[in-house]
């Protein structure tokens, strides 16, 4: 279960202010919400115009698609992003991936510009 993987993954206590907030979608206030109470600085989501960047500069969050978050990542350090993909890589073993079929289903994904990135600059 997630939760035993990654014991503080979870967010209580924001549904007090789902209320009060304005999206384009207000099936997506617990999003935001849940970010405000956990101090986040970005919401990663392929759904971007569900979260507009005046709806979230008061809370000094912005929103990024999963491209443009891993490309932030890259440029931080494409090191860690490579030891990432290759840790993914080796815990594969039924059918066993490679680091190219890892970065193939992220191309899959949608994660092009980082794919072309990581391929571009390959440290392996």
């Amino acid at each position: 279960m997630i939760i035993d993987a990654v014991p503080d993954c979870l967010v209580a206590g924001y549904e007090p202010l789902i209320e009060g907030l304005k999206l384009p979608d207000p099936d997506d206030r617990h999003v935001l919400a849940a970010a405000i109470k956990a101090g986040a600085q970005v919401i990663v989501t392929s759904n971007i115009r569900d979260f507009p960047e005046d709806s979230l500069v008061a809370w000094n969050i912005d929103s990024k698609s999963p491209d443009g978050f891993l490309l932030d990542q890259i440029a931080l350090d494409d090191r860690i992003v490579w030891a990432c993909v290759q840790q993914i890589a080796d815990s594969r073993n039924n059918p066993p991936e490679t680091v190219d079929d890892v970065l193939d289903e992220l191309e899959r994904a949608g994660l092009v510009e980082s794919v072309a990135a990581l391929r571009d600059g390959r440290l392996l």
